[in-house]
């Protein structure tokens, strides 16, 4: 993409309105506008981001079994009557009537609708375990949207629900997608240990937020320092051995870990002083059994094996994709700007071209440009007029994992420069080795 073309709105000034990081970032770089409070326009460059992420989610929870459908926004006021949760769902809820003044709701959540068309369809064990799943926008109308995206009223939200003839089989359903967060996390270039989580009258264990570890956190937590070096399930994990993905969810709530609301001072004190790590965190994903708690007064059951009707076990799983990107900036920025995790980046590279009009600067960067994007790279072309200081500042504001420097001094030497933006390292290479240093083979 050349930047000449891109629609990419810079701030030069941080906006008033923005009170962390994130939200700052976000709009400098020309990520988002705000519309209203808490309503966002997604812009180019952030859609690139939120498009990434979603890909990520989207391909382990394929991997673990989960299959995607979507759901409307707009949902049907009976079926929340039907669960008892329409009046006692609060202010937070958008509630209106359609034209023919039938009580309608913008959806914060899915419970409902999910379990609704589960029983429209589903009648016997055989078609279980089930785990459906959708990446919708949810609005629920909190009375201080604040943050940025980190707390908007509007939000993108990948929201699955489990389906299972017994406790044994929530569990499996649990435990896999417990791995499967995991290996999300991990790919986005984050470390986020999983926290026991309040299950509220449900009762039980099976209830986990997943925290990533920043100094611009929202919560304090604390936890073992094993979680930092606990190898992350690979690629080749297979979800369809409950055992194995039971050892693994073991080994990771062993460890002590708990978010301020869990925090057990006594169990904490036991701890070596060593072994312990109290720092701020961000929660980026929740993970919840909740058993009959839709599924009984919606009447979704199933025949079993014993012939008779069993009223199936359910758990919701929830990462806010939105909400994740602005995770991932307050854990990886600097002074200059946001320092892209690879695997979400909206770009691969920038390509600087330092005096667009030369005739060898011209020609080395769209060769360059070519072959990199040949070679399946992303690239943004600076192909502006832009002053060289302006040039560096955008570049390092949203943050792509590397430069590549084309200047005319450089050129008649027979050499680009490459900067990481993470380290800051530069390195001049030939042109000719230039791609190789990229990647490209």
């Amino acid at each position: 993409m050349r930047l000449s073309r891109y629609f990419l709105p810079i701030l030069k000034e941080n906006p008033r309105e923005a009170e962390i990081v994130s939200h700052r970032l976000m709009l400098r770089a020309g990520m988002v506008r705000q519309q209203a409070a808490g309503s966002f326009s997604w812009l180019p460059l952030g859609k690139r981001v939120l498009d990434k992420v979603c890909r990520i989610i989207r391909e382990e929870q394929d991997r673990a079994g989960a299959l995607e459908i979507m759901m409307p926004t707009i949902q049907s006021a009976e079926l929340w009557r039907e669960s008892g949760r329409y009046d006692a769902y609060g202010p937070e809820m958008l509630r209106l009537q359609d034209r023919h003044e039938r009580d309608m709701l913008y959806g914060p959540t899915n419970e409902e609708m999910v379990t609704d068309i589960f029983r429209s369809y589903v009648r016997s064990y055989k078609d279980l375990p089930l785990n459906l799943y959708h990446i919708q926008w949810k609005f629920r109308d909190e009375v201080r949207p604040r943050f940025g995206v980190m707390r908007g009223r509007e939000f993108l939200m990948k929201d699955a629900y489990s389906f299972d003839l017994d406790f044994e089989g929530a569990k499996a359903a649990y435990n896999r997608m417990f791995v499967s967060y995991l290996r999300t996390f991990t790919r986005m270039g984050l470390q986020a240990i999983p926290m026991r989580a309040d299950t509220g009258p449900i009762g039980g264990d099976l209830s986990h937020e997943f925290i990533i570890l920043a100094e611009t956190g929202e919560s304090q937590v604390y936890c073992h320092r094993d979680f930092l070096s606990l190898p992350v399930p690979g690629a080749d994990t297979n979800f369809g051995d409950d055992t194995e993905i039971g050892g693994i969810v073991k080994a990771w709530t062993t460890p002590y870990a708990a978010t301020d609301e869990m925090h057990e001072e006594d169990v904490w004190s036991g701890i070596a002083e060593g072994d312990r790590l109290s720092a701020r965190g961000i929660e980026v994903g929740h993970i919840f059994h909740f058993g009959q708690k839709y599924s009984k007064p919606m009447g979704a059951s199933v025949t079993g094996p014993d012939g008779k009707e069993h009223i199936v076990s359910m758990g919701s799983y929830g990462i806010g994709p939105s909400r994740l990107i602005a995770a991932i900036i307050e854990a990886f920025h600097d002074e200059n700007g946001i320092v892209w995790p690879e695997s979400v980046a909206p770009f691969d590279l920038a390509l600087i071209n330092m005096k667009p009009g030369d005739a060898e600067c011209d020609r080395v960067c769209e060769e360059l440009y070519a072959q990199l994007s040949a070679a399946g790279k992303d690239v943004l072309y600076d192909d502006t007029d832009q002053r060289a200081g302006g040039k560096f500042a955008t570049a390092d504001l949203i943050g792509l994992p590397w430069q590549v420097i084309v200047g005319p001094r450089g050129v008649a030497a027979g050499e680009i420069e490459i900067k990481n933006r993470r380290s800051g390292e530069r390195e001049t290479v030939a042109i000719a080795e230039a791609a190789t240093k990229l990647g490209v083979r």
